[in-house]
Protein backbone atom coordinates (compact mmCIF):
# COMPACT_ATOMS: atom_id res chain seq x y z
CA UNK A 1 0.00 0.00 0.00
CA UNK A 2 1.08 3.57 -0.68
CA UNK A 3 2.83 5.92 2.29
CA UNK A 4 1.16 9.62 2.92
CA UNK A 5 3.44 11.55 4.39
CA UNK A 6 2.11 15.24 5.83
CA UNK A 7 3.93 18.54 6.35
CA UNK A 8 2.30 21.99 7.34
CA UNK A 9 2.43 25.25 8.71
CA UNK A 10 1.40 26.13 12.15
CA UNK A 11 -2.38 27.01 12.44
CA UNK A 12 -3.44 25.11 9.00
CA UNK A 13 -5.14 22.17 10.92
CA UNK A 14 -2.74 19.67 9.82
CA UNK A 15 -3.23 17.49 12.73
CA UNK A 16 -7.26 17.78 11.65
CA UNK A 17 -6.57 16.42 7.89
CA UNK A 18 -3.97 13.44 9.15
CA UNK A 19 -6.65 12.35 11.89
CA UNK A 20 -9.14 12.42 9.05
CA UNK A 21 -7.17 10.62 6.65
CA UNK A 22 -6.47 8.07 9.06
CA UNK A 23 -10.19 7.62 10.01
CA UNK A 24 -11.18 7.58 6.10
CA UNK A 25 -8.52 5.25 4.51
CA UNK A 26 -7.74 2.94 8.22
CA UNK A 27 -3.85 3.82 7.87
CA UNK A 28 -1.53 4.02 10.88
CA UNK A 29 -0.71 7.05 12.08
CA UNK A 30 3.17 7.97 12.58
CA UNK A 31 3.50 11.78 14.43
CA UNK A 32 6.74 12.90 14.76
CA UNK A 33 6.58 12.05 18.76
CA UNK A 34 6.13 8.23 17.79
CA UNK A 35 9.20 8.30 15.36
CA UNK A 36 11.56 9.93 17.94
CA UNK A 37 10.62 7.44 20.41
CA UNK A 38 11.18 4.96 18.27
CA UNK A 39 14.32 6.11 17.30
CA UNK A 40 15.07 7.00 20.90
CA UNK A 41 14.47 3.60 21.82
CA UNK A 42 16.64 1.81 19.22
CA UNK A 43 19.96 4.06 19.61
CA UNK A 44 19.80 5.13 23.12
CA UNK A 45 19.40 8.54 21.69
CA UNK A 46 17.83 11.32 24.43
CA UNK A 47 14.27 12.31 22.71
CA UNK A 48 14.78 15.88 23.51
CA UNK A 49 18.20 16.03 20.93
CA UNK A 50 16.33 13.95 17.97
CA UNK A 51 13.17 16.55 18.75
CA UNK A 52 15.66 19.38 18.72
CA UNK A 53 17.60 18.03 15.70
CA UNK A 54 14.77 17.95 14.03
CA UNK A 55 12.66 21.47 14.71
CA UNK A 56 15.14 23.15 16.23
CA UNK A 57 18.20 25.47 15.41
CA UNK A 58 21.82 24.19 14.51
CA UNK A 59 23.17 24.51 17.85
CA UNK A 60 26.57 27.06 18.31
CA UNK A 61 28.64 23.76 19.33
CA UNK A 62 27.40 21.80 16.48
CA UNK A 63 30.58 21.70 14.31
CA UNK A 64 32.07 20.56 17.45
CA UNK A 65 29.54 17.75 18.32
CA UNK A 66 27.89 17.07 15.50
CA UNK A 67 24.88 15.73 17.36
CA UNK A 68 22.27 16.94 14.86
CA UNK A 69 23.96 15.18 12.20
CA UNK A 70 24.37 12.00 14.49
CA UNK A 71 21.04 12.95 15.78
CA UNK A 72 19.37 12.76 12.32
CA UNK A 73 21.14 9.76 11.25
CA UNK A 74 19.36 7.77 13.88
CA UNK A 75 15.78 9.17 13.05
CA UNK A 76 17.17 8.62 9.20
CA UNK A 77 17.45 4.86 10.24
CA UNK A 78 14.95 4.79 12.02
CA UNK A 79 12.61 5.84 9.23
CA UNK A 80 13.97 3.50 6.37
CA UNK A 81 13.47 0.94 8.44
CA UNK A 82 9.66 1.60 8.80
CA UNK A 83 9.03 1.97 5.23
CA UNK A 84 11.04 -1.22 4.60
CA UNK A 85 8.93 -3.29 6.94
CA UNK A 86 5.48 -1.70 6.90
CA UNK A 87 2.38 -0.05 5.10
CA UNK A 88 -0.53 2.02 5.21
CA UNK A 89 1.31 4.51 7.15
CA UNK A 90 0.83 8.94 7.46
CA UNK A 91 4.26 10.27 8.57
CA UNK A 92 3.09 13.36 10.23
CA UNK A 93 5.92 16.37 10.69
CA UNK A 94 8.93 17.15 9.75
CA UNK A 95 10.70 13.79 9.28
CA UNK A 96 8.77 12.65 5.76
CA UNK A 97 10.58 15.13 4.09
CA UNK A 98 13.48 12.85 4.15
CA UNK A 99 12.02 10.19 2.32
CA UNK A 100 13.78 10.43 -1.46
CA UNK A 101 11.56 11.53 -4.38
CA UNK A 102 12.13 8.31 -6.19
CA UNK A 103 10.13 6.58 -3.70
CA UNK A 104 7.27 6.56 -5.81
CA UNK A 105 4.43 4.98 -4.17
CA UNK A 106 4.68 7.65 -1.44
CA UNK A 107 2.42 11.00 -1.70
CA UNK A 108 3.75 14.11 -0.38
CA UNK A 109 1.30 16.40 0.88
CA UNK A 110 1.56 19.51 2.67
CA UNK A 111 -1.55 22.10 3.97
CA UNK A 112 -0.86 25.10 4.09
CA UNK A 113 -2.87 29.01 3.91
CA UNK A 114 -2.31 32.02 3.58
CA UNK A 115 -0.94 34.46 6.83
CA UNK A 116 -4.12 36.11 7.18
CA UNK A 117 -6.21 33.14 7.75
CA UNK A 118 -3.27 31.95 9.95
CA UNK A 119 -3.17 34.69 12.41
CA UNK A 120 -7.15 34.63 12.76
CA UNK A 121 -7.01 30.96 13.70
CA UNK A 122 -3.67 31.61 16.00
CA UNK A 123 -5.47 34.61 17.56
CA UNK A 124 -8.82 32.77 18.67
CA UNK A 125 -7.33 29.75 19.58
CA UNK A 126 -4.88 31.16 21.58
CA UNK A 127 -6.47 34.29 22.91
CA UNK A 128 -3.62 36.66 21.18
CA UNK A 129 -3.54 39.84 19.50
CA UNK A 130 -2.67 39.82 15.91
CA UNK A 131 0.30 41.58 16.64
CA UNK A 132 1.07 38.31 18.88
CA UNK A 133 -0.26 35.51 16.62
CA UNK A 134 2.00 36.86 14.02
CA UNK A 135 4.92 36.96 15.83
CA UNK A 136 3.91 33.34 16.95
CA UNK A 137 3.71 32.03 13.54
CA UNK A 138 7.23 34.02 12.29
CA UNK A 139 9.21 32.23 14.89
CA UNK A 140 6.93 28.35 14.20
CA UNK A 141 8.11 28.94 10.84
CA UNK A 142 11.73 29.53 10.81
CA UNK A 143 12.14 25.87 12.23
CA UNK A 144 10.51 24.84 9.22
CA UNK A 145 12.29 26.93 7.06
CA UNK A 146 15.18 25.82 8.81
CA UNK A 147 14.26 22.27 8.13
CA UNK A 148 14.13 22.95 4.47
CA UNK A 149 17.00 24.52 4.13
CA UNK A 150 19.13 21.75 5.72
CA UNK A 151 17.37 18.97 3.04
CA UNK A 152 17.31 21.00 0.15
CA UNK A 153 19.26 24.33 -0.03
CA UNK A 154 16.35 26.50 -0.47
CA UNK A 155 14.26 28.10 2.06
CA UNK A 156 10.80 28.13 1.50
CA UNK A 157 9.12 25.07 3.34
CA UNK A 158 5.93 25.91 1.24
CA UNK A 159 7.51 25.16 -2.65
CA UNK A 160 5.44 22.85 -4.91
CA UNK A 161 8.06 21.70 -6.02
CA UNK A 162 8.87 19.85 -2.87
CA UNK A 163 5.37 17.80 -2.60
CA UNK A 164 2.94 16.03 -4.63
CA UNK A 165 -0.07 18.02 -3.49
CA UNK A 166 -0.43 21.63 -1.76
CA UNK A 167 -3.73 22.44 -0.09
CA UNK A 168 -4.42 25.78 0.99
CA UNK A 169 -6.24 25.37 4.21
CA UNK A 170 -7.90 28.63 3.94
CA UNK A 171 -10.15 27.72 1.12
CA UNK A 172 -10.51 23.97 1.87
CA UNK A 173 -12.28 22.20 5.16
CA UNK A 174 -10.41 19.50 6.92
CA UNK A 175 -12.98 16.93 5.38
CA UNK A 176 -12.36 18.50 1.63
CA UNK A 177 -8.64 18.46 2.16
CA UNK A 178 -8.79 14.83 3.96
CA UNK A 179 -11.14 13.61 1.12
CA UNK A 180 -8.63 14.66 -1.68
CA UNK A 181 -5.67 13.00 -0.12
CA UNK A 182 -7.45 9.93 0.57
CA UNK A 183 -8.75 9.96 -3.54
CA UNK A 184 -5.09 10.72 -4.63
CA UNK A 185 -3.23 7.80 -2.52
CA UNK A 186 -5.60 5.22 -4.66
CA UNK A 187 -3.92 6.00 -7.72
CA UNK A 188 -2.27 3.36 -9.49
CA UNK A 189 0.76 5.96 -9.95
CA UNK A 190 0.80 5.76 -6.29
CA UNK A 191 0.86 1.99 -6.02
CA UNK A 192 4.09 0.13 -4.62
CA UNK A 193 6.28 -1.26 -7.86
CA UNK A 194 8.90 -3.32 -7.58
CA UNK A 195 11.09 -0.52 -8.87
CA UNK A 196 9.65 1.75 -6.25
CA UNK A 197 10.30 -1.38 -3.30
CA UNK A 198 13.73 -0.92 -4.89
CA UNK A 199 13.83 2.50 -4.06
CA UNK A 200 13.27 1.77 -0.19
CA UNK A 201 16.12 -0.78 -0.22
CA UNK A 202 18.58 2.05 -1.82
CA UNK A 203 17.08 4.60 1.18
CA UNK A 204 17.97 1.90 3.59
CA UNK A 205 21.17 0.80 2.60
CA UNK A 206 22.22 4.86 2.58
CA UNK A 207 20.88 5.34 6.08
CA UNK A 208 22.70 2.23 7.11
CA UNK A 209 25.98 3.68 5.19
CA UNK A 210 25.45 7.10 7.34
CA UNK A 211 24.64 5.15 10.42
CA UNK A 212 28.44 3.29 9.80
CA UNK A 213 30.26 6.58 9.00
CA UNK A 214 28.60 8.86 11.71
CA UNK A 215 29.88 6.07 14.12
CA UNK A 216 33.45 6.62 12.87
CA UNK A 217 32.81 10.14 13.47
CA UNK A 218 32.52 11.19 9.62
CA UNK A 219 29.55 13.47 8.18
CA UNK A 220 29.31 13.46 4.60
CA UNK A 221 26.01 13.00 2.25
CA UNK A 222 25.13 9.36 1.23
CA UNK A 223 22.97 8.20 -1.29
CA UNK A 224 23.09 4.96 -3.07
CA UNK A 225 21.10 2.97 -5.80
CA UNK A 226 21.20 -0.21 -6.35
CA UNK A 227 24.08 -1.25 -4.42
CA UNK A 228 26.10 1.49 -5.65
CA UNK A 229 26.63 4.32 -2.54
CA UNK A 230 27.68 7.55 -3.61
CA UNK A 231 29.51 10.28 -0.76
CA UNK A 232 29.83 13.90 -1.49
CA UNK A 233 32.03 15.50 0.24
CA UNK A 234 31.16 19.04 1.26
CA UNK A 235 34.05 20.89 3.09
CA UNK A 236 37.00 20.98 2.58
CA UNK A 237 39.81 18.56 3.56
CA UNK A 238 43.57 18.84 3.47
CA UNK A 239 44.24 15.19 2.40
CA UNK A 240 41.11 15.02 0.21
CA UNK A 241 42.69 11.69 -1.05
CA UNK A 242 43.49 9.77 2.67
CA UNK A 243 39.77 10.73 3.09
CA UNK A 244 38.33 9.28 0.26
CA UNK A 245 40.33 5.95 0.89
CA UNK A 246 38.93 5.65 4.34
CA UNK A 247 35.74 6.35 3.99
CA UNK A 248 35.86 3.65 1.32
CA UNK A 249 37.17 1.48 3.21
CA UNK A 250 34.34 1.81 6.17
CA UNK A 251 31.63 2.14 3.54
CA UNK A 252 32.80 -1.26 1.84
CA UNK A 253 32.22 -3.35 5.01
CA UNK A 254 28.36 -2.35 5.07
CA UNK A 255 26.39 -5.31 3.89
CA UNK A 256 24.63 -4.63 1.17
CA UNK A 257 27.44 -2.33 -0.71
CA UNK A 258 28.27 -3.55 -4.36
CA UNK A 259 30.35 -0.34 -5.06
CA UNK A 260 31.41 3.18 -3.30
CA UNK A 261 32.47 6.26 -5.29
CA UNK A 262 33.12 9.74 -3.54
CA UNK A 263 33.09 13.29 -5.10
CA UNK A 264 33.33 17.00 -3.74
CA UNK A 265 30.23 19.05 -3.16
CA UNK A 266 29.56 22.90 -3.99
CA UNK A 267 30.25 23.00 -0.15
CA UNK A 268 33.67 21.92 -0.76
CA UNK A 269 35.20 25.01 -2.17
CA UNK A 270 34.09 26.82 1.50
CA UNK A 271 36.94 27.84 3.81
CA UNK A 272 35.12 25.60 6.30
CA UNK A 273 37.58 22.45 6.94
CA UNK A 274 36.09 19.00 7.48
CA UNK A 275 37.16 17.92 10.98
CA UNK A 276 37.10 13.53 11.51
CA UNK A 277 34.86 13.63 15.35
CA UNK A 278 36.90 11.38 17.90
CA UNK A 279 34.41 10.38 20.15
CA UNK A 280 37.33 8.96 22.76
CA UNK A 281 38.73 12.19 23.55
CA UNK A 282 38.16 12.92 27.14
CA UNK A 283 37.63 16.58 26.80
CA UNK A 284 34.40 18.32 26.53
CA UNK A 285 32.92 19.45 23.37
CA UNK A 286 30.65 22.17 24.83
CA UNK A 287 32.48 24.74 26.41
CA UNK A 288 31.23 28.33 26.82
CA UNK A 289 33.57 30.62 27.75
CA UNK A 290 32.20 33.86 29.27
CA UNK A 291 34.36 37.24 29.95
CA UNK A 292 33.36 41.28 29.30
CA UNK A 293 37.13 41.28 27.92
CA UNK A 294 36.49 40.42 24.54
CA UNK A 295 39.59 39.66 22.98
CA UNK A 296 40.49 37.84 25.96
CA UNK A 297 37.42 35.60 25.57
CA UNK A 298 37.90 35.09 22.23
CA UNK A 299 41.09 33.75 22.37
CA UNK A 300 40.91 31.71 25.08
CA UNK A 301 37.85 30.09 23.13
CA UNK A 302 40.66 29.08 19.81
CA UNK A 303 43.02 28.29 21.88
CA UNK A 304 40.33 25.64 23.91
CA UNK A 305 39.48 24.84 20.42
CA UNK A 306 42.84 23.70 19.32
CA UNK A 307 43.16 21.21 22.10
CA UNK A 308 40.11 19.39 20.92
CA UNK A 309 37.22 20.80 22.61
CA UNK A 310 34.41 22.84 21.13
CA UNK A 311 34.45 26.06 22.56
CA UNK A 312 32.11 29.67 22.13
CA UNK A 313 32.66 32.91 23.66
CA UNK A 314 29.77 35.63 25.03
CA UNK A 315 30.81 38.66 26.36
CA UNK A 316 28.40 39.02 29.72
CA UNK A 317 26.55 36.95 32.02
CA UNK A 318 22.96 37.91 30.79
CA UNK A 319 23.90 36.44 26.96
CA UNK A 320 25.64 33.74 29.29
CA UNK A 321 22.44 32.98 30.92
CA UNK A 322 20.06 32.92 27.69
CA UNK A 323 22.72 31.02 25.81
CA UNK A 324 22.84 28.19 28.51
CA UNK A 325 18.83 27.71 28.65
CA UNK A 326 19.05 27.43 25.01
CA UNK A 327 22.26 24.99 24.05
CA UNK A 328 23.08 23.28 28.52
CA UNK A 329 27.02 23.42 27.64
CA UNK A 330 28.97 20.84 29.59
CA UNK A 331 31.04 23.16 31.15
CA UNK A 332 31.02 27.13 31.54
CA UNK A 333 34.67 29.05 32.06
CA UNK A 334 33.43 32.16 33.83
CA UNK A 335 34.57 35.39 34.84
CA UNK A 336 33.51 36.99 38.26
CA UNK A 337 33.80 40.66 37.52
CA UNK A 338 31.49 41.94 34.55
CA UNK A 339 28.70 45.19 34.11
CA UNK A 340 25.19 44.04 34.64
CA UNK A 341 24.78 40.54 36.03
CA UNK A 342 28.14 39.75 37.45
CA UNK A 343 29.71 36.02 37.48
CA UNK A 344 28.56 35.21 40.88
CA UNK A 345 24.96 35.95 39.65
CA UNK A 346 25.11 33.82 36.68
CA UNK A 347 26.98 30.89 38.65
CA UNK A 348 23.86 31.00 41.53
CA UNK A 349 21.86 30.98 38.43
CA UNK A 350 23.29 28.22 36.56
CA UNK A 351 23.71 25.71 39.42
CA UNK A 352 19.80 26.53 40.26
CA UNK A 353 18.67 26.02 36.89
CA UNK A 354 20.86 23.82 35.48
CA UNK A 355 22.92 21.70 37.84
CA UNK A 356 24.49 19.61 35.53
CA UNK A 357 26.67 22.05 34.21
CA UNK A 358 30.62 22.22 35.42
CA UNK A 359 31.23 25.54 36.04
CA UNK A 360 35.07 26.55 36.03
CA UNK A 361 35.42 30.17 37.74
CA UNK A 362 38.64 32.17 36.37
CA UNK A 363 39.09 35.49 37.61
CA UNK A 364 41.67 38.26 37.88
CA UNK A 365 39.71 40.13 40.41
CA UNK A 366 39.66 37.11 43.31
CA UNK A 367 40.42 36.22 47.07
CA UNK A 368 40.25 33.12 49.30
CA UNK A 369 36.57 34.23 50.58
CA UNK A 370 35.48 34.70 47.22
CA UNK A 371 37.00 31.29 46.12
CA UNK A 372 35.30 29.52 49.24
CA UNK A 373 31.61 31.71 48.45
CA UNK A 374 32.16 29.93 44.54
CA UNK A 375 32.97 26.35 45.52
CA UNK A 376 30.12 26.34 47.77
CA UNK A 377 27.65 27.44 45.34
CA UNK A 378 28.78 24.58 43.08
CA UNK A 379 31.50 25.74 41.33
CA UNK A 380 33.90 22.77 40.27
CA UNK A 381 37.04 24.63 40.43
CA UNK A 382 38.24 28.47 41.03
CA UNK A 383 41.10 29.66 39.15
CA UNK A 384 43.12 32.99 38.69
CA UNK A 385 44.51 35.10 35.71
CA UNK A 386 46.58 34.43 34.19
CA UNK A 387 46.33 30.37 33.82
CA UNK A 388 48.33 28.31 32.54
CA UNK A 389 46.91 26.28 29.29
CA UNK A 390 47.92 22.82 30.51
CA UNK A 391 46.19 23.45 34.16
CA UNK A 392 43.17 24.79 32.76
CA UNK A 393 43.28 21.52 30.07
CA UNK A 394 43.69 19.32 33.39
CA UNK A 395 40.50 20.75 35.11
CA UNK A 396 38.57 20.80 32.14
CA UNK A 397 39.68 17.06 31.77
CA UNK A 398 38.40 16.59 35.68
CA UNK A 399 34.96 18.77 35.34
CA UNK A 400 34.23 16.02 31.82
CA UNK A 401 35.07 13.25 34.07
CA UNK A 402 32.34 14.73 36.66
CA UNK A 403 30.34 14.44 33.55
CA UNK A 404 30.77 11.11 32.18
CA UNK A 405 30.58 9.31 36.03
CA UNK A 406 26.89 10.96 36.15
CA UNK A 407 26.32 9.60 32.75
CA UNK A 408 27.80 6.09 33.68
CA UNK A 409 25.69 5.99 37.16
CA UNK A 410 22.26 6.85 35.06
CA UNK A 411 23.16 4.07 32.48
Amino acid sequence: MSVITLFSGSYCNGDEVARKVVEMSGYTLMNEEALIAEASTQFGMDEGKLTKALMGKTSVFNKFTHERERSLACMKMTLAQILKSRDNLLFRGFSGLMIPADISHVLKVCVIADLKYRVSVAAERESLSEKDALKTIHKEDESRVLWVEHLFNQKDPWNPALYDMLIPMDKTSVEEAAALIFTNVKKDVLKVSDKSRLAVEDFNLAAEVEMKLVKEGHYVSVSAKEGEVTLVINKHVLMLSSLEEELKRIVQGVPGVKGVQTKVGSGYYQTDIYRKFDFDVPLPSKVLVVDDEREFAQTLSERLQMRSMGAAAVYDGAEALSMVDEEEPEVMVLDLKMPGVDGLEVLRRVKTEHPNVEVIVLTGHGSKEIEKECLAMGACAYLEKPVDMDTLTRTMKEAYAKIQERENRKD
